[in-house]
C-alpha cells in the first residue's frame, strides 16, 4: 500500500512504508517516547527534513505550519508543527508490519489530545499558508452527490 504525501514545497509522492522507513534518518523504539507501547518508529520532523533536503535541495524556505494526516477510514487530524517535536510514525511491532494500524500509525506524545494518535495513515499533507493554532481531528464524513441523490 502506498501512502500519499502532499507538499507544495517539495512536491507530491506516493511512497510505500519501506520507502518511508529508508528515507528516515532517525528511528526510535516507540516505548522511549510512548511508555507502554512497543515497536519501531521514525521521527516525523527528522523524516520531513531529510525528504526536503533530498527532493528539493535548492528550496531554502521555512518548515510547514502544520501537518494533516488522514486514515483509511477518513479520520483525519491537523496538527500545528510545534506540537510534532516528539511525533513518530510507527511502522513495525514484534519485528513485523503493523497488524493494527497498518500501514503506519502516527503517535504525538506531547500533543494536545490522544485523538492525534491516528492509526492506518494513508495520506500526509504539509501546509505552509495558514497557521493552525490548535489541533483538530475527526471524521471527514464526505458524502458524494450520488449518495445524496439516493437519500431523497
Amino acid at each position: 500500500m502506498k501512502i500519499s504525501i502532499w507538499d507544495e514545497a517539495i512536491g507530491n509522492a506516493q511512497l510505500s512504508t519501506e520507502e518511508l522507513k529508508q528515507a528516515a534518518p532517525l528511528h526510535v523504539t516507540l516505548e522511549d517516547r510512548v511508555p507502554g507501547v512497543e515497536g519501531r518508529a521514525f521521527d516525523v520532523k527528522a523524516w520531513y527534513r531529510a525528504q526536503r533536503r533530498q527532493r528539493s535541495p535548492e528550496e531554502n524556505g521555512g518548515e510547514p505550519l502544520f501537518m494533516t494526516v488522514e486514515a483509511v477510514d477518513e479520520f483525519q487530524a491537523t496538527i500545528p508543527w510545534d506540537e510534532l517535536d516528539q511525533a513518530v510514525f510507527l511502522y513495525e511491532q514484534n519485528g513485523a508490519p503493523l497488524q493494527k494500524g497498518f500501514p503506519i500509525r502516527l503517535y504525538v506524545p506531547d500533543g494536545s489530545s490522544e485523538c492525534l494518535n491516528v492509526k492506518s495513515v494513508v495520506s500526509i499533507r504539509f501546509g505552509y499558508r495558514h497557521p493552525v493554532e490548535k489541533a483538530t481531528y475527526g471524521f471527514k464524513n464526505e458524502v458524494s452527490i450520488e449518495e445524496l441523490k439516493l437519500k431523497k
